[in-house]
């Protein structure tokens, strides 16, 4: 069974990757490049593919840096050191508009053109951060999109998709890393890293990522500015 894995170079989805390779999958990752400013992970999704093994990679450019509306595309400042309680008040600065929506369907035409019976995404609702678009009810609507938008669709073989952290806390996303072999020095998470990639420490995905391995009981791998 061939998959195709939204793969961005972070934690999540490089789990997620490792998860489809459990699951008995011929893995095709998919990169979006879309004028993020850490695009430091998009060179880590590539390093990622190749310790994996994976069948294929794909690396698209898209631009919504022409489009702005995020801190992550535009010249805004990404929130820094924000408490947990902080972190679950509204859709923080970073949702980038539509973001899963469009790469759900890039990922769709590469699965349609793959004959690829899945989609794997790092969703997860409980660390989110507060997106819309990684919450169970959203997957279920796109998953009908697929079933009824697609040639494949028509033809009654829809694509599934699969979001097997969806329920997972980090630090239980940490510990299926471990417990996969999972290349977790290679991921990169930070949303407003240095010049030379090194995560800052303090935004919220680093601050979601670091209490997560200090839950796990597991040392993180990557370096941090603020260390």
């Amino acid at each position: 069974m061939k998959a195709v894995v939204l793969a961005s170079g972070g934690l999540d989805s490089t789990v997620t990757a490792a998860v489809a390779k459990r699951d008995g999958c011929f893995v095709y990752l998919l990169t979006i490049a879309y004028g993020q400013r850490h695009r430091v992970e998009v060179e880590r999704a590539r390093e990622i593919g190749r310790a994996l093994g994976v069948a294929g990679h794909l690396v698209l450019e898209v631009d919504l840096r022409s489009m702005g509306g995020s801190a992550l595309t535009a010249d805004q400042a990404v929130p820094k050191d924000r408490s947990e309680a902080e972190r679950r008040e509204g859709i923080p600065s970073t949702y980038v508009p539509a973001r899963n929506t469009i790469f759900l369907s890039l990922a769709l035409a590469y699965a349609e053109t793959l004959a690829a019976s899945c989609i794997y995404i790092g969703a997860n609702v409980l660390d989110y951060s507060g997106y819309p678009d990684c919450r169970p009810d959203y997957l279920r609507a796109f998953e009908q999109v697929a079933r009824l938008g697609t040639k494949v669709g028509a033809l009654g073989q829809g694509i599934e998709i699969r979001a097997p952290l969806l329920m997972m806390t980090k630090a239980d996303i940490v510990r299926l890393g471990l417990s996969l072999g999972v290349p977790l020095q290679l991921t990169h998470s930070c949303y407003d890293p240095a010049s030379d990639g090194t995560a800052c420490g303090r935004c919220d995905s680093c601050r979601i990522r670091r209490e997560g391995f200090r839950a796990a009981g597991a040392v993180d791998p990557i370096a941090y500015a603020d260390v």
